[in-house]
């Protein structure tokens, strides 16, 4: 990872005012500023735009404030700070420069097409809500830009983690800080705010904006159509494995807090206040693992987000959603190995399976005896299904039955990594046509089904249908369950999975999701290491990390 880092740091820079001549035909003037892009052949990038002041000082832990109209002239060069957060291999963000001003966004536009209302596409990165960036190469736009010359794309960093989202209810001064648990989500709401205002300068369509992310990115695309604050905002959504269920309580939000005045010996906000940015990135090296997911608080996030869907809050936006075969396979790599990836899923698995009912916990017993295979595979398919697909079904079904328009996917595209099979963030390199970034895919990447994808996307970013020609995606609805597997060979597959979905979908109000923070390692399997003779140490330790990186991106 040196390598990655040492280039990604070479590519720091600060865009700088502009007080001389320069290139109008690369340039948009916008409220805050006119912005000079970079001319890359056809094609136009802006990096670095500033869509918020930033929030540093007593703005730290507020909610984002819009940018000072300007009329002075930047540079749009470089790329902002990534948000703080634990340098990490599959974050490549991570290794770029980091800092609390990080509310930027970059931008791209193909000139060959030169219409002055095309279809706009923001993506919000995952990274499970504590990592991740725009600086990352994955998430670079100018192949799915230069493949759709109609297509305008913005990519938008937000706070997380230690800066994002954390609960400070508990804290003397902390009624001074209610927005603290959800602010990387109200940092996407500003952004989005942004592009309506300026879009229009680069030759966009306010009026036809599609918001998309993958993991963490997946859960934004998913809670942002049923919040009040971002309505009108953006037209259509594509969730990519995330769901309104990556979300937490008000309850489980209060461990990363407790962590948070222990780690700092701070008694009130004045003490956490009086962080400086250094110490907050030293802090964030203890307490990156521990990240809160948005918190379901029932001001910005609803208390219950399925019911939002189940009351037609989301029908004004048409929802592109659908998840990996393969989900869980992804931590198999972030934990070490396939030994420690055994003992901490057992770990989880057992943890969970003690929350239940116990009609619940029978019907989680069905399901683990009507697959074939190893246990740790049949557990793997339990999370699979609870913490990714069903939610995503459930999600889709309750927004075409109540007004909105809905489209399913199920990607079985294998990555060429032992063992990851169609894992978690798999896609991503086929969605942006970077197809050099094997972080995830391996060296085995289908070209074909890249360019099948990518038209796939940004024809629904066009007409909110994501048919391509030869291929008619049917919508998604609780009668047929149309849902295209995307594979080597994509076709509509009706209800795929069904006794899965019918024995395990009763579960999903238990919001099952990777909250970590309270887990008993006194369970069965762990006694039975220990009894077994095998070092217990050894098996702990394996279970922490996974557990701590449980759902990384």
């Amino acid at each position: 990872m040196n390598e990655i880092k040492t280039l990604l740091q070479s590519r720091y820079g600060v865009n700088q005012q502009i007080t001389g001549e320069y290139d109008e035909t690369l340039a948009a003037k916008c409220r805050n500023g006119t912005f000079v892009g970079a001319r890359l052949g056809d094609l136009t990038a802006y990096h670095g735009i500033p869509f918020a002041k930033p929030p540093t000082g007593s703005l730290r832990w507020k909610a984002p404030q819009p940018p000072e109209d300007s009329d002075d002239v930047f540079e749009a060069y470089y790329n902002g700070k990534t948000a703080i957060q634990t340098e990490w291999p599959t974050e490549q963000a991570s290794y770029y420069p980091q800092g609390e001003d990080c509310l930027y966004l970059n931008l791209w536009l193909n000139r060959t097409d030169d219409s002055r209302s095309k279809p706009v596409m923001v993506f919000f990165h995952g990274g499970s809500y504590g990592w991740g960036g725009t600086a990352d190469p994955m998430y670079d736009g100018a192949r799915l830009v230069g493949k759709h010359a109609d297509i305008i794309l913005v990519t938008v960093a937000y706070r997380i983690g230690l800066t994002g989202f954390v609960d400070f209810s508990s804290v003397k001064g902390g009624e001074d800080y209610p927005d603290a648990p959800n602010l990387g989500l109200l940092d996407q709401i500003q952004a989005l705010r942004w592009v309506k205002e300026n879009i229009a300068a680069f030759g966009g369509n306010p009026d036809n904006v599609t918001i998309f992310g993958e993991s963490a990115g997946g859960g934004s695309a998913s809670l942002l159509p049923i919040i009040p604050q971002a309505k009108g905002l953006f037209r259509r959504a594509i969730a990519e494995s995330g769901s309104v269920a990556l979300t937490f309580s008000k309850h489980e939000c209060q461990s990363y807090t407790e962590k948070l005045l222990k780690e700092t010996k701070a008694a009130c906000m004045d003490d956490l206040l009086r962080l400086s940015e250094d110490d907050l990135k030293r802090l964030n090296e203890e307490l990156n693992d521990y990240n809160n997911f948005p918190q379901r608080d029932g001001n910005l996030v609803p208390l219950n987000p399925y019911l939002a869907y189940e009351q037609g809050k989301s029908a004004d936006v048409d929802l592109m959603i659908g998840t990996n075969s393969d989900e869980m396979n992804y931590w198999i790599g972030e934990i070490g190995g396939i030994v420690p990836y055994r003992v901490s899923m057992t770990v989880k698995f057992e943890n969970d399976l003690k929350k239940l009912a116990n009609d619940d916990r029978k019907r989680v017993r069905d399901f683990i005896k009507s697959l074939n295979g190893h246990s740790l595979w049949r557990m793997t398919e339990f999370y699979n299904e609870t913490m990714f697909r069903l939610p995503a079904v459930r999600q889709a079904q309750a927004h075409a039955a109540n007004g909105g328009k809905a489209y399913m996917y199920y990607w079985t595209t294998h990555s060429a990594i032992p063992m990851r099979r169609a894992c978690h963030a798999v896609e991503l390199a086929y969605v942006f046509g970077n197809l050099e970034e094997t972080i995830y895919t391996g060296q085995r990447v289908d070209e074909t089904q890249s360019d099948r994808v990518m038209q796939m996307w940004t024809n629904f970013a066009r007409t909110g249908s994501p048919s391509i020609e030869g291929l008619n995606w049917e919508a998604y609805n609780a009668g047929s369950r149309s849902t295209m597997i995307l594979a080597e060979n994509p076709r509509i597959v009706q209800d795929p999975l069904k006794n899965q979905r019918e024995l395990l979908s009763p579960l999903l109000d238990y919001m099952i999701n990777p909250s970590y923070a309270d887990l008993d390692y006194n369970v069965p399997y762990m006694r039975k290491l220990i009894v077994g003779g095998v070092a217990a140490v050894t098996a702990i330790t394996a279970s922490v990390i996974l557990i701590k990186k449980l759902l990384e991106r």
